[in-house]
């Protein structure tokens, strides 16, 4: 399962470059190189910093290489949910923080050559009973400053009611991006390891940090630096909590082949089942992109059906579409609707967080990346506030935490007991179950013919996976850590592999 931005990529290299004590130091080592980490790097490198990235994988293979690449101002509902939590001004700063992102990654691909297209934006009503939260976004819109205007008719071959539409809107393939921030990097003396996963940050018991990491060849390493931005879709550092102030969840792409005219301007609706659109120009001509059946990590009993339901919709209303790709990407929802960027720690200016974009992580990672550069070099964006991982503006989501960390609580228990109920359970091709009893569970998944057996339990709070039958993964139902049926760790809070069994 491979994204149609990662897919026909040149053979990747990982070339380790952690070999030399000297090549383990830096001013600020940033964790991990999606477009917030390398546009933060890049930032920092032009002011002279010595800058090293450090990513478990590869450039790009986590949320940016797997989103739909939205560069959007309007973005679904999300302005109506802030503006249901929190003051007209924040509402504002928000809006203005996502305005200086797109248009500083706007001009940055003008510079570079890099390729992207203008289309209108719309968010969009499927149903009557849809209406009311299309109507609710206007209003929020309009009140934050953005020139958003309402529609009754859109040329669209699936059920419109009405709907918000916001010209001039933008959309790309994020992977010349990345590989140009890259280059960039190097340009100016920065660094990007790849293969290299952070698994604890310390002080060295002087003034900077220690970063211990583990490679891909297998060797532990310690790197320090006077300052570390953890840019890893959720903080691998459980200090400040951020796993219990964030919802991880899961949705899923196809892009397909379609006779006739792809809808070009990009649409996502306010009402269940979600149904996002976007158009792809490639060299053999345009693409549909077609996203939706999200669900909470490692709580969808059958995610490949929920897939399978979207692929329907899809050929529904694009007769004759034929599927060409198929990937899935994980987002973090925060608990009071606003990004956490800033301290991992209040008054703990050494370890900067970036995470809770929502899945408007184009503009609200560049944005992400403004406010952190800006901070670590001693300047200030009015904006920013918006942004502040600590804040009295967060107290709007304590229900929300309420709710979601009850949720974990019975996950957990439901975890560690159901099990029981599965003794003897064997796993049939591309699925895998969890069974025995507490002192003794196995997860086990048939993957190609292939049988593993791991255990279950996740190395990050101790919650126990569950198997994805669209993603053939284990996903933690706590918060959000995903492992391939190997027990490989793919993303998540959680630093080290599932226990693999003798």
């Amino acid at each position: 399962m491979t994204s149609l931005w990662l897919a026909n990529r040149p053979e990747h290299r990982i070339v380790p470059t952690l070999t030399e004590e000297s090549e383990r130091s830096a001013d600020v080592v940033v964790v991990g190189a999606g477009i917030t980490g390398l546009v933060t790097a890049v930032l920092l490198a032009r002011a002279g910093q010595d800058v090293l990235v450090l990513e478990a994988r590869t450039a790009g293979a986590g949320t940016t290489g797997n989103t739909t690449a939205k560069i959007s101002l309007l973005q679904g509902t999300r302005m109506s949910n802030i503006t249901a939590k929190h003051s007209p001004e924040v509402a504002k700063q928000y809006v203005q923080g996502n305005l200086e992102g797109q248009q500083w990654l706007i001009d940055y691909c003008a510079a570079r050559g890099i390729d992207l297209q203008r289309h209108d934006a719309c968010t969009y009503a499927q149903s009557s009973e849809g209406v009311a939260k299309a109507r609710a976004e206007l209003k929020a819109c309009e009140a934050a400053g953005l020139d958003a205007e309402w529609v009754d008719e859109a040329d669209v071959p699936f059920p419109f009611h009405g709907g918000v539409r916001l010209a001039d809107q933008a959309q790309f393939d994020p992977m010349p991006f990345l590989d140009s921030l890259t280059a960039e990097l190097h340009e100016r003396e920065g660094r990007l390891v790849e293969g290299a996963r952070v698994q604890r940050v310390s002080h060295d018991g002087a003034a900077r940090l220690k970063l211990q990491v583990h490679t891909s060849s297998g060797a532990e390493v310690d790197v320090v630096a006077n300052r570390c931005v953890l840019a890893t879709g959720i903080p691998i550092l459980d200090r400040g909590g951020f796993f219990a102030r964030l919802s991880p969840h899961r949705s899923y792409c196809l892009a397909f082949r379609v006779p006739g005219n792809v809808t070009r301007s990009m649409y996502i609706s306010t009402d269940s089942p979600t149904r996002s659109t976007r158009s792809v120009p490639t060299a053999d001509g345009e693409l549909l992109i077609v996203g939706g059946a999200g669900h909470t990590v490692g709580r969808n009993s059958d995610p490949a059906a929920s897939v399978e339901e979207l692929a329907s919709w899809a050929k529904q209303h694009w007769p004759g579409a034929i599927q060409t790709h198929f990937w899935s990407a994980q987002d973090y929802a925060p608990v009071d609707g606003l990004p956490y960027v800033g301290p991992i720690l209040p008054g703990h200016d050494e370890i900067l967080v970036a995470t809770g974009f929502d899945k408007w992580g184009m503009t609200n990672g560049v944005a992400a990346a403004l406010a952190l550069s800006g901070r670590i070099l001693g300047g200030r964006m009015d904006w920013a506030e918006a942004f502040a991982s600590w804040s009295p503006h967060e107290l709007s989501g304590l229900a929300t935490a309420l709710q979601v960390n009850l949720s974990v609580g019975l996950n957990l228990a439901k975890g560690w007991i159901t099990p029981a109920t599965r003794m003897g359970a064997k796993p049939v091709e591309d699925c895998g179950v969890v069974s025995g009893p507490p002192w003794h569970l196995e997860a086990r998944s048939v993957v190609d013919g292939i049988e593993r057996t791991v255990s279950p339990v996740c190395p990050h709070l101790g919650g126990i996976v569950n198997w994805n039958d669209a993603d053939k993964s284990w996903d933690c139902p706590l918060h959000g850590s995903r492992f391939a049926p190997d027990g490989t760790l793919i993303e998540g809070p959680a630093t080290r592999d599932l226990t693999r069994s003798a």
